[in-house]
Formats: C-alpha cells, structure tokens, sequence
C-alpha cells in the first residue's frame, strides 16, 4: 500500500510540471518541407499545438507566443499596446533607448538585458521548459566611434522544435565563433535600416550565410529602405507579403525555399 502511494504522489506531480520543450536543432541542419501556404497570418487567440505565433509590434519589438502560453517581447520598451498582458520574458539591447527601457514592470517574472557591465557581456540560458531562451554576444559602436564590445546580443528562442533568432542591433558580421554559438536559425528577425545597424550589403551577407528558413524584416523606417533590402535578397529568398503583423510557423511547414515574410507592425490591442 505505501507502495502504491508514493506512486501516485510521484505521477501527480509530474503531470503538475511545465509543459516540455520539442527538442530543437539549433546546432544541427535542419530539414524543411515545402508549404508557403501553412505560414499563415494569425491573431492574437491561442496558439496550435507544437506552433509559435509571432507578433510584429514596432520597430525591433515581437511578441513571441508559444502553445502553452508564455509569452516573450523582444527588445522590449515597456510598452506593447492596449492590450493587458505581463509578458513572461522580455529582451532588451541597449544601442538606442527605442530598443530597451530602464524601469520594466516589476511583475515581468524574467527581464534579459543583452549587455552586462561595459565591455565584459552577459550570458543568459533561461530554461523554462516548454522554451529555452539564450544569447549570443555581439559588440556595438559606441559613443565617439569607439566600440562597446558584446554590448548587444542576438536572443535565441528554442521551442516546438524551431530556432528562432532575433539579432538585436547588429553593428557587425558575426565572427566564425559567434555563427557557430547561434547554429542554425529557422526564422530570424533582422534589422534592415541599412545604416544605423549594418549597412544592406553586409546585412545581405548575413543573411544569405545563415540562410534561415523565414526571415521576418523590422527596423526598417521607410517603404524605400524595406524595399531595397527585399530587391537585395530576391535572387535567393522568395519574398511573402503577409498582410498582416502576425503569422504561425511550425517546424514541418517551414518553406522549402528560404522565404522573406514582410508584417506590417501593430500594437497590440484588446479583442
């Protein structure tokens, strides 16, 4: 009998833990499916199974929403829109203040900034089960021209199997040892403003090298400039206009051909 108790109290409590995270492939080749047409624009509502929803906000802000419902802000500011949510995790890069904010709420359970005291970096390896979330360290120009080494980081969302990388305010190619650290993304939030950031050239290298299934443009502050960049990038990646701020991926219907999905940043609103 006090056999069978102790069971019972062991499978209640593992059925009690947080959802677990699909294994991702983050430092492997991935393999990819062809199917433009499952990459879907997506509200706000709940998120499939072993699906991520991303959300373009403003500027270099996404919301990142998983099926179990964490919810994650990338270079987040403090504000997301009307809607009432507390995120669960929020990135931030301290290159401009439009891309961090100095008094997050309080009741945000995780704040990541990506720098640490000048010139040393951070390191963050946030496991929450259902989604790890890591960075890769990159430098910044400072102020007068000089350098702020690993004053940036590209954040890595593992979850329902995908790897997906938001490069921060990217100032430089990443090294062999820093393209290494972040393996293979399958979608990837870029900045393509082509001057406060990398310049167009060096950001289409870039991409072309890391060649992720889903790239998703932001930080772009002109048609003209989003433009430019997608004329850049055609002749390798096939361009979607979404129509929208939202889409759904998961990892079996990523695009056969790497893809360029433009969204039309929003705030986010109540139903």
């Amino acid at each position: 009998m006090l056999i069978r108790v102790f069971l019972f109290f062991i499978l209640a409590a593992s059925g009690a833990t947080a959802q677990e995270r699909t294994p991702s492939h983050c430092l492997a080749l991935a393999q990819t499916a062809p199917g433009l047409e499952y990459i879907v624009p997506a509200s706000l509502g709940p998120v499939a199974s072993e699906t991520v929803r991303i959300h373009y906000i403003s500027h270099a802000s996404f919301l990142i929403r998983s099926h179990g419902g964490l919810n994650m802000v990338t270079d987040f500011t403090g504000f997301t829109g009307s809607a009432p949510m507390i995120p669960d995790v929020v990135t931030m890069n301290h290159a401009h203040g439009t891309h961090w904010t100095a008094n997050p709420d309080p009741a945000i359970p995780h704040v990541l900034p990506g720098w640490g005291p000048f010139g040393e970096g951070i390191t963050h390896h946030l496991d929450l089960g259902e989604v790890l979330v890591r960075n890769v360290s990159t430098d910044i120009r400072s102020q007068f021209s000089g350098v702020e080494e690993k004053g940036n980081s590209i954040f890595v969302f593992e979850m329902a199997g995908l790897c997906i990388g938001h490069l921060g305010h990217l100032h430089h190619e990443p090294d062999v040892a820093q393209y290494a650290a972040l393996g293979r993304l399958d979608v990837v939030m870029a900045p393509v403003d082509g001057g406060y950031t990398l310049d167009l050239a060096t950001m289409t290298q870039v991409l072309k090298r890391l060649r992720s299934s889903v790239v998703i443009p932001m930080h772009w502050f002109s048609q003209f400039a989003l433009d430019e960049f997608l004329a850049g990038m055609s002749d390798e990646f096939a361009v979607v206009e979404v129509g929208g701020a939202s889409l759904d991926i998961s990892l079996d219907r990523l695009p056969g051909r790497p893809t360029i999905m433009v969204l039309r940043p929003a705030w986010l609103t109540e139903p």
